[in-house]
């Protein structure tokens, strides 16, 4: 069996090219500061004060990157410590963070399991990398020892359904390619999977793109050793059993039933979210925030006035003349598409809400009855929440 270690080495993984740091950011969820801010420190967070940040099996340095280089810009301290157990990993890590000048990055090869060996955390970050430990529910424990009170952890494991077709060719490979070469495994599988029938649950289905992109992607979606995906129920029961709370998906509109159908009275929230999964069919990972179950963190309310909306929406112009227009606004997923209906009223509160001024001073430049605005702001609330579109946060603020 090729171990994990041994994958990671061969096929650092994402495949990256520090090179390419000159033209690009790479970005996404989770560990975007405002993103972060909203989940988990109710969208209050004093950016002026120093984030100790884990990055526990930082691969080749997306989340690394992503978080150093937004702290950096806006002038928010933050002290990084990035730790894998792959130094080609490591190196391609290392050589992304130089390309930009970032400092403030201590990097370690190791495993998260020891994360509690480096001190306490504000923030952890963790994406793609549970799931491929031997006993995850280890991994889930470790990292909440590693965690400060107040903090909380960015979080990504493979669902069950979205991933349809995967594991029955992981276990095939598996037992085929049993002592060989990473590379011939990779040269061999490759051959296989190009000869595959249309109707394969994995030649069917359409969500799966990793293979096509590098052999580091084809190897770690098909040719994984250790590999334990995760349904809602699942996760639910390893964050109980680990000292964890799920705070939120980070787009949570894919959770709920709601959206999809009518939902059963008295049916307990965990469980809709389950069904939802299943009726959706689609979910590939799970995205979001864990915080520690013992406290008490609820989620930035739209009724505070002293809250600051962002929008994460490349032309918010845009959109607010599209809503101004009485033009129900697309929404494209990976998983699905969907679609935002507001009223006109809403298209001046968009508008407004340009990542600085808070609700109240929205309200004040709108001048709309307070009962009405209320309405109306909470509207917007839920249909760009759901879809990880709006977050409540004072980052990049002076």
């Amino acid at each position: 069996m090729v171990t994990v270690k041994e994958q990671y080495e061969h096929f650092p993984y994402p495949a990256r090219d520090p090179a390419d740091e000159a033209k690009r950011l790479i970005t996404g969820s989770p560990s975007r500061p405002s993103e972060m801010d909203h989940y988990l420190w109710g969208g209050c967070r004093d950016w002026s004060k120093p984030l100790k940040v884990l990055v526990a099996g930082g691969g080749t340095g997306d989340a690394l990157i992503q978080l150093a280089q937004l702290m950096t810009q806006a002038g928010a301290p933050s002290d990084i410590t990035y730790i894998d157990l792959s130094t080609a990993s490591r190196q391609i890590a290392e050589a992304r963070a130089r390309a930009r000048g970032l400092t403030g990055i201590t990097f370690l090869s190791g495993s998260l399991l020891d994360a509690p060996d480096h001190g306490l955390f504000d923030y952890i970050d963790c994406c793609g990398v549970l799931h491929h430990l031997p006993d995850p529910d280890a991994g889930f424990a470790a990292l909440r020892a590693a965690l400060a009170p107040g903090g909380g952890m960015g979080f990504m494991v493979y669902a069950t359904y979205g991933r349809s077709g995967v594991y029955p060719l992981q276990e095939a490979f598996g037992a085929l390619f049993d002592g060989l070469s990473p590379g011939e495994r990779l040269m061999r599988a490759r051959q296989i999977v190009a000869e595959l029938p249309k109707g394969h649950p994995f030649a069917s289905n359409s969500n799966l793109m990793d293979h096509e992109h590098s052999d580091a992607g084809f190897y770690d979606l098909l040719l994984h050793s250790t590999d334990t995906p995760y349904d809602v129920p699942r996760l639910l029961d390893t964050c109980a059993r680990t000292g964890w709370r799920l705070q939120g998906f980070v787009q949570p509109g894919l959770y709920d039933l709601s959206q999809i159908t009518d939902v059963p009275d008295g049916m307990p929230p965990e469980t809709a979210m389950a069904i939802a999964e299943k009726l959706r069919g689609t979910i590939r990972k799970h995205v979001g925030y864990l915080v520690p179950a013992d406290e008490d963190r609820p989620l930035p309310k739209p009724s505070k006035a002293s809250l600051v909306p962002r929008f994460q929406l490349p032309n918010l112009p845009g959109v607010a003349r599209h809503v101004a227009q009485g033009k129900p606004l697309p929404v494209s997923l990976p998983e699905i598409e969907a679609t935002i209906d507001l009223p006109r009223e809403a298209a001046p509160l968009i508008a407004t809400a340009d990542g600085r001024r808070s609700l109240a001073q929205i309200a004040q430049v709108v001048q709309m009855d307070p009962m009405r605005f209320a309405a109306l702001w909470g509207r917007i609330d839920r249909a760009f929440t759901a879809w990880g579109l709006l977050h409540y946060t004072r980052f990049g603020l002076a």
